[in-house]
């Protein structure tokens, strides 16, 4: 996790609101000092992105990093539940903002209104404790997970398609990247992809919750391994990620 996040004290709002979270085996009160003083970078506040902040924010997250270029479009708004009708034509990450703020004034937000790229990723991942990797794009996500590989930052990757969901937790220096488990950008990948919002809604609550598994220190995050799912039959898959010696992101690491 790298240095430690600050603990700062639980104001009586504070211990009203997130009251019910404390009965959760292995969080408590210091669990969520540990979430108030946290940082998180969320790549995407769209179908995916948008429901892990929303639920990061409604956790007590201290501050959110969001990373999203473009205006809303008609087309968001069968999945991306932060974005509203009344907001078609402005800056997503501006309405993203304004709908968390409703649900936590506490929150500090920290909006870009641009996607992630390689002349912006490394800034931005420095400045987080955690890293959600939500982006629909390969080349947004393996300049991501370069920059966490870099910062030595552990990376919550997320991803669906169709009915279909996977998500993982990466962190440099124990377990594989990105780019051991996906070397080059799919072929036949491109922006538009079939999909209801139910899907991403329900990766973006588990992606949430290994956040809080990592910053908070409870649980058993899905660190090494990742998770398969297909809602078609709700079949699910766990299995087991091995590191690349050979990965041109981490595989010279020691």
């Amino acid at each position: 996790m790298g240095s430690p996040i600050n603990m700062p004290a639980l104001t009586p709002d504070e211990l009203a609101t997130y009251g019910w979270q404390f009965d959760v085996a292995g969080f408590g009160a210091e669990g969520q000092q540990k979430l108030k003083g946290a940082t998180v970078l969320v790549s995407r506040v769209g179908g995916l992105g948008g429901v892990v902040a929303y639920e990061l924010a409604a956790a007590g997250v201290g501050r959110l990093i969001l990373a999203h270029g473009g205006n809303v479009k008609p087309g968001d708004l069968n999945r991306q539940l932060l974005m509203t009708h009344a907001a078609l034509g402005q800056p997503r990450v501006e309405c993203a903002s304004r709908r968390l703020r409703e649900l936590n004034p506490r929150l500090e937000i920290i909006a870009i209104s641009e996607n992630i790229t390689d002349a912006n990723a490394e800034t931005l991942v420095a400045r987080a404790d955690v890293v959600v990797d939500c982006a629909p794009l390969f080349e947004e996500r393996f300049a991501l997970n370069r920059a966490c590989v870099r910062r030595r930052k552990p990376m919550v990757e997320a991803a669906v398609y169709d009915l279909e969901a996977q998500l993982t937790v990466f962190v440099p220096g124990q377990t594989a990247c990105l780019r051991c488990l996906c070397p080059e950008v799919p072929a036949n990948w491109t922006r538009r992809f079939p999909v209801f919002g139910a899907v991403p809604a329900s990766v973006g609550g588990m992606a949430a919750l290994e956040v809080l598994k990592l910053l908070a220190g409870f649980g058993r995050p899905l660190v090494g391994r990742l998770l398969t799912f297909d809602l078609r039959d709700h079949s699910f898959r766990l299995v087991n990620l091995r590191r690349n010696p050979d990965c041109p992101e981490c595989g010279p690491q020691t």
